[in-house]
C-alpha cells in the first residue's frame, strides 16, 4: 500500500513572501530607506519562497496558485537580478524598459484578478490593487507618477496580502476561519 503524501496549504507562505516584500520595496519607493535590502531580500522571500509555494500548489492541483506564486516569484527574482546587476555595474536598466515590464505585468495581473473572483474578496482586492500598482509604477518609470503615490498604494496591496497570509495560516492551524476573507461559495 502506497501512502499518499499530503501537502500543506502554501498560500500562507506565498502571500507572506509577496506581501512583506511588496511593502519593503514600497518603503524604499517612498524614500524611507535607500539601500538595496528590499531587492536582495526580495530575491529569497519574495522570489524563492513564492516559487516553492507555487510548485506546491501545482502539486496540489491548483492551477491558479501555481500560476500566481511561480510567476510573481520569478518576477521578484528577475527584478532583484536587474537591480543587482545595475548595482554592481555589470548592466544598467532603463526607466522605459522597467515601465514596459510593469505594463506587461499589469496586464497579466489584470486577468489574474478575473480568476481571483472565484476565490475570495480578499484575493480580488490583492490582485486589483497589484494591477493598479503595476500601472502606477509604469507611470512612474515613464516620469508621469511620483514614486510616493505608487509606494503608498503598494503598501495597501502588500498589507492585504499579509492579512490573507495570516488568515490562511490561522484557518489551517485552527480548522476554521478566524480572519474572514470573503470566500466565494462553490
Amino acid at each position: 500500500m502506497v501512502q499518499e503524501i499530503k501537502w500543506g496549504n502554501p498560500g500562507a507562505l506565498g502571500l507572506a513572501g509577496f506581501g512583506f516584500n511588496t511593502i519593503l520595496l514600497q518603503i524604499h519607493n517612498i524614500g524611507i530607506i535607500s539601500n538595496v535590502e528590499p531587492l536582495l531580500y526580495g530575491f529569497f522571500w519574495g522570489g524563492l519562497a513564492q516559487l516553492i509555494a507555487g510548485i506546491i500548489d501545482g502539486r496540489r492541483g491548483d492551477t491558479f496558485g501555481l500560476t500566481a506564486f511561480t510567476s510573481y516569484g520569478i518576477f521578484w527574482m528577475g527584478l532583484s537580478f536587474i537591480f543587482f546587476m545595475d548595482w554592481i555595474g555589470v548592466a544598467h536598466y532603463s526607466a522605459a524598459g522597467l515601465a514596459w515590464v510593469c505594463i506587461l505585468w499589469g496586464i497579466f495581473t489584470a486577468y489574474m484578478t478575473i480568476g481571483a473572483v472565484k476565490i475570495s474578496k480578499v484575493h480580488v482586492f490583492i490582485f486589483a490593487t497589484l494591477t493598479l500598482l503595476f500601472w502606477l509604477l509604469a507611470g512612474h518609470f515613464f516620469g508621469a507618477v511620483p514614486a510616493k503615490i505608487a509606494g503608498v498604494e503598494g503598501i495597501i496591496c502588500g498589507a492585504s496580502a499579509i492579512y490573507a497570509s495570516a488568515a490562511v495560516l490561522l484557518s489551517t492551524t485552527y480548522g476554521r476561519w478566524l480572519l474572514p476573507i470573503g470566500l466565494v461559495s462553490k
